[in-house]
């Protein structure tokens, strides 16, 4: 493998089964096995560091001129922005490497999306991709899925709004509603309990974001509620939007990541993230040589896949606007894999 080549995490799609999953990933390797060279400029990660110069800027001006652009303008502006600066962080996590870690750490660390510390975010996704069983619960950090044991337990509003949540509208409308809760109440109840673990993290959380609500507020001149509505919320629907159908239960791990095609303007958003079992394949791959590596192989990534692929947000709307796109219940129950091993 040449040096500096983006690795392949096979294990997180090695379900034991020989032969042809094998047979793919080499074919998969060895369609990358010898990248185009990269200028200067992509060497050193110019490209990232230009969109975080421009998403940094973008959001000063929104709020800057917050009082003379109507908020049905702003609202989807300040969203785009505000989802821009998550994938930034993504890509923080995974690549960036032209730049020392602290740097890297420190470009993406002001939370301009107010709910979720990096540092958290940071840990729980490298869990994702590590994981060996991609949507199971309890093991992916990721997963919309419940155990069936859980689902029965639940009450009929938990399980209605959760199939809500797992229609395209619903997630985009309630989803951050029904995430922003059960992730603050699982930490609160961490620390009632006595793990004081990420205590350190979350007080370094809150004082970054009495900066920014500072800078809003008393700088720019705009309520925190006005800030929530306009900036905070649109982002995290958009983010909800990429991530509804990212994942779905599949017999072979390698075919439970999706691949969404769609133009620039949501490309450029998610920094290609869409293409998402190519970032899952090769999770070091700068973003703006995935697009590439999707156009020249897409028919090989699309048989590793299982056609997991759609022609965009649209068709995806279509299909499941009003109607749940899975019942959240994750199909090998928790007790039928425990009398299996």
């Amino acid at each position: 493998m040449a040096s500096g080549e983006p690795g392949f995490i096979s294990d997180h799609f090695d379900d034991g089964k020989a032969g042809s999953d094998r047979a793919t990933r080499g074919l998969l390797l060895a369609a990358i096995s010898h990248p185009a060279p990269e200028s200067w400029f992509e060497r050193h990660d110019w490209p990232t560091l230009l969109v975080a110069a421009v998403i940094y800027g973008s959001w000063l001006c929104l709020l800057a001129s917050h009082r003379y652009v109507p908020w049905w303008l702003t609202a989807p502006l300040a969203g785009y922005v505000v989802q821009w600066h998550f994938s930034l962080q993504h890509e923080a996590i995974h690549a960036l490497r032209g730049i020392p870690r602290w740097l890297r750490r420190a470009l993406v660390w002001p939370p301009l999306g107010i709910w979720f510390p990096f540092e958290l975010y940071r840990r729980s996704h490298l869990r994702h991709h590590r994981s060996h069983h991609l949507t199971y619960p309890g093991e992916d950090t990721e997963s919309y899925y419940h155990e069936e044991e859980d689902w029965e337990d639940y009450g009929h509003l938990s399980r209605w709004l959760l199939i809500v949540n797992q229609t395209f509208l619903g997630r985009i409308l309630v989803g951050p509603l029904l995430r922003t809760p059960h992730f603050v109440c699982k930490e609160v109840g961490k620390i009632i309990a006595g793990d004081l673990s990420d205590l350190g993290i979350w007080l370094r959380h809150a004082v970054a974001v009495a900066l920014i609500l500072w800078l809003v507020i008393e700088v720019f001149e705009m309520s925190a509620l006005q800030y929530l509505a306009e900036f905070v919320y649109p982002g995290i629907a958009l983010g909800m939007m990429r991530s509804f159908t990212e994942h779905r239960w599949g017999e072979q791990p390698r075919e439970r990541t999706a691949v969404v095609e769609s133009n620039w303007v949501f490309g450029l958003l998610f920094l290609w993230n869409n293409l998402h079992v190519v970032h899952h394949a090769f999770p070091t791959l700068p973003w703006w040589k995935v697009p590439r590596v999707w156009r020249h192989h897409r028919e090989r990534i699309q048989a590793y896949n299982g056609g997991f692929v759609f022609r965009g947000y649209g068709e995806i709307a279509r299909r499941w606007l009003l109607t749940p796109n899975f019942i959240p219940v994750h199909p090998p129950s928790l007790a039928s894999r425990i009398s299996e091993s």
